[in-house]
């Protein structure tokens, strides 16, 4: 009897908890996620004048006299190395 009910929780489990929690990934429900997680265009970073040249970035830093950050990875973005 055990072993029925083991069996029978471990179905229940596989087959209905899955659409209970996360339900079904349509086009139309995949499309309002990827809206929802864009940064509103008052996002505080997107003020910063950004440049992709490391001599393009350090041309307007001297001409303004500020410092220059960068960011700068070795790796995996996702830490997996």
């Amino acid at each position: 009897m055990k072993k029925f009910i083991g069996l029978f929780g471990l179905v229940f489990v596989v087959t209905l908890v899955p659409t209970l929690v996360a339900g079904e990934l349509t086009e139309k429900r995949c499309r309002e996620l990827i809206a929802e997680l864009q940064p509103g265009e008052d996002a505080i970073w997107r003020t910063i004048p950004w440049k992709l040249s490391v001599l393009e970035a350090r041309s307007a830093a001297f001409k303004q006299d500020k410092p220059i950050f960068i960011w700068a990875m070795d790796g995996h973005p996702l830490g997996c190395t």
